[in-house]
Parts: C-alpha cells; structure tokens; sequence
C-alpha cells in the first residue's frame, strides 16, 4: 500500500506500507467488514470498513474509520460496472470540503486493486492519495 504524505498539497511523497486487510462477510453477501492492518516507516494505519448493499438501488456504501481516532468519515457511494467499483462522497480534509473517490478493480479472482482520490474544487480535478494491491492469501478457514 502506498499513500500521499501530505494530499491536497502539491507534494508528490509517497509512503509505503505492508499489512493485511481480512474481509468478513456479512448477512449472505449484502454487507462486509474489511480489517485494515498495516505497517511502514511512517508507522501504522489500523482501521475498519462496513461495506453496505442495498438490493433496492444496487448500490453500496462504505463507511471507514480510523481506529487512531475511531471517528467514521462520511460515507461513500457507488456500484460496480463492468468488474470495476466506483464510489463517491462528501467529506473534509484539514477543515476544507473535498470531494472522495474510490476506485476497486480486480484484475484476476485473487487480486484486487484500490485507489482513492481527493478533489477539492468539486470533482473537476482529482489527486490520487492512495494506491493499494491486495492479494488473496487464503480463506482463514481451518
């Protein structure tokens, strides 16, 4: 996992992490909860992420919180097309307004690949901040 030190700045550092995500599925499919651990230089990132559908309107919803703060962002919205996801919210970033995208992209069954983008002139320009590949390791089954 890579993330932008300082978004919305102009800086172009990226940081690198290694870790897990474990998934749990929920209520036969319609929800999941994603663990995020990981680890670099920069220190640690744990959080945790409630993923909704809503069969009405097929779409989904992610809600994620840090657990350095245990505050929920706003949550983002969006569905999958064509084996990609796309999601999309209000939010805030060091007290200004931006908007959040979030791209999901599983190029084989066992890897999948994240990024998340701010904009803070309403979505006409976007700056990636996250880049993430996670690969399957194994069910945790015993």
């Amino acid at each position: 996992m890579r993330r932008l030190a300082k978004p919305l700045s102009g800086s172009t550092q990226w940081l690198d992490y290694t870790g897990t995500t474990r998934i749990v599925p929920l209520l036969g499919g319609r929800a999941n909860l994603a663990e995020l651990a990981i680890a670099g230089p920069a220190g640690r990132i744990d959080g945790v992420a409630l993923r909704l559908y809503d069969p009405a309107t097929r779409r989904w919803r992610i809600h994620y919180a840090n657990l350095r703060d245990g505050a929920l962002t706003a949550a983002l919205s969006g569905g999958f097309a064509q084996g990609r996801g796309e999601f999309f919210g209000d939010d805030s970033f060091d007290g200004r307004p931006i908007r959040v995208r979030f791209r999901i992209h599983c190029p084989q069954p066992e890897r999948c690949l994240f990024e998340q983008a701010f904009s803070a002139d309403g979505g006409k320009q976007w700056e990636t901040n996250w880049l993430a590949t996670d690969t399957r390791i194994g069910d945790g089954g015993a």
